[in-house]
């Protein structure tokens, strides 16, 4: 086939000098032309000038000249029904634009005035469809002629059928039970919808590798990233995974067994996991298990009113030793506000505490390498627990209230917005560190046990970056 090749409109040419030869062949052109042009301007006045003569001298003058006006009178009528019919009947000019054929004129009275798109909404709908040609195709055509718009959409395979889920953009004026509707009325099934933000567009492979490099550097973002992956559900481990049933997806609960023995459990009421999901999920928890523990080197300087430096930093299992005998300089009282149980019980937390998978735990350090203060950050659902432990001759200092400020602002970064302290109605200074963190507060009172909850997300403008140096209070 042959194949020409066309300059690109809008494109600059540049063209080459003339030679010499082209420029003498330019100037004998133009000679040419102007001597044609004398030579019909000669033979026009002649004409003219026969004609004048036949008019007047001959006797059929008046005849002649009236045949000459018909006849130019015809020719110009001719030539505008021409025009005329050349004008209708021939191609369009390119510039001008062709006129809108029936589809057309048909897709734009589905598409509407431009005015309906002005306000949407976005949403996560999700959806089981049958595994056959054209399903999928009938919900994006029940959406188009909704004015939908598909933001994303990902599909996940089931052993019959499929799940797709879409990010949609929809007008205002369609509610969750409409979107539900016109998708049953595709064919689809198991219908779920819900609000979503535009932090829920992030492209599926790059939000996974983010959640898999946090996971990475920190054993403690495991359950975030689960949490993070699978929207709003609850996570726990237990002991013993093969008495639980092993690892497997059954509709709304997952299991993930951890080579340590435990069992990570994650349910979901509201929307049943799929088998893509929980390849990530265990994949997360692959990398887990193979880096093996891993806490974070990150420590910051506290320096007191009284002159005293202390450092700040993550502890890990290491810190163990260092705990215990900070336990061992506690009073029975301060051991007792903290942990709620009988004091000799207090050393056995401690390995549970200190593993990164289960939170995140700060310590103090003075500048003999003793430890004088803990503070536990532990996940718990969509919320998360605090803890403080300060050794007797360092209370009242500031350490516990600089302890709870950096674990909440360390529980924002990680998505929680909410942290509770459990203790006795008693322990008046732990209900004073909570209330001086600017947060809005509830109290729940059962038994003698006071549970204090604080909702960070009024707050965050009034805690500290995490790993920021600062003089105590």
């Amino acid at each position: 086939m042959e194949h020409t090749e066309k300059p690109t409109t809008g494109s600059t040419q540049t063209a080459p000098n003339p030679s010499r030869a082209q420029r003498r062949g330019a100037r004998g052109h133009r000679w040419r032309r102007d001597t044609v042009e004398l030579a019909a301007v000669f033979l026009s006045v002649t004409a003219a000038d026969l004609v004048a003569k036949l008019v007047v001298h001959g006797p059929d003058g008046p005849v002649v000249l009236a045949v000459s006006a018909v006849t130019l009178l015809a020719t110009a009528l001719f030539h505008t029904w021409w025009s005329h019919r050349h004008h209708l009947h021939g191609p369009p000019a390119p510039d001008a634009p062709a006129p809108p054929d029936a589809a057309e004129a048909e897709a734009g009275a589905l598409r509407g005035p431009l005015h309906d798109f002005e306000e949407t909404a976005l949403w996560r709908v999700r959806t089981t469809v049958q595994d056959s040609p054209g399903s999928l195709a009938r919900v994006c055509t029940a959406f188009a002629e909704r004015q939908v718009n598909i933001v994303s959409m990902q599909s996940h395979p089931l052993p019959a059928g499929a799940v797709d889920e879409f990010f949609v953009r929809a007008p205002h004026s369609l509610t969750r039970a409409d979107l539900a509707g016109l998708v049953a009325a595709a064919g689809g099934h198991d219908i779920w919808t819900d609000p979503a933000d535009a932090h829920d567009l992030v492209d599926v492979p790059t939000h996974v590798l983010a959640l898999a490099t946090r996971t990475a550097l920190d054993a403690a973002e495991l359950p975030i990233a689960l949490r993070q992956l699978f929207g709003q559900c609850s996570i726990r481990q237990f002991p013993g995974a093969a008495a639980r049933g092993g690892a497997g997806v059954d509709g709304h609960v997952m299991r993930l067994p951890v080579p340590s023995g435990e069992l990570i459990e994650l349910t979901r009421p509201h929307l049943p996991f799929t088998p893509t999901e929980f390849a990530r999920a265990q994949a997360l928890v692959e990398l887990d298990t193979l880096l093996g523990p891993r806490v974070p080197d990150v420590r910051a300087r506290l320096t007191l009113p009284a002159g005293a430096a202390l450092t700040v930093r993550r502890a890990d299992p290491d810190d163990k030793a260092a705990a215990l005998a900070m336990h061992h300089r506690c009073s029975p009282d301060t051991l007792r506000k903290r942990y709620h149980g009988p004091v000799r019980d207090a050393d056995r937390y401690l390995d549970h505490l200190l593993d990164a998978r289960h939170g995140q735990t700060l310590a103090v350090e003075a500048a003999d390498g003793r430890l004088v203060a803990l503070g536990h950050l532990m996940w718990d659902d969509d919320s998360a627990e605090v803890a403080v432990l300060v050794e007797d001759a360092w209370q009242r200092r500031g350490l516990g209230l600089d302890l709870m400020r950096r674990m909440s602002a360390l529980a924002l970064e990680a998505g929680v917005e909410t942290v509770y302290a459990v203790t006795q109605s008693s322990n008046s200074g732990l209900i004073a560190t909570m209330r001086r963190l600017a947060a809005p507060l509830d109290y729940q009172v059962e038994e003698g046990t006071l549970v204090i909850t604080a909702h960070l997300a009024e707050a965050a403008e009034e805690l500290p970056v995490p790993w920021q140096t600062r003089p105590g209070r």
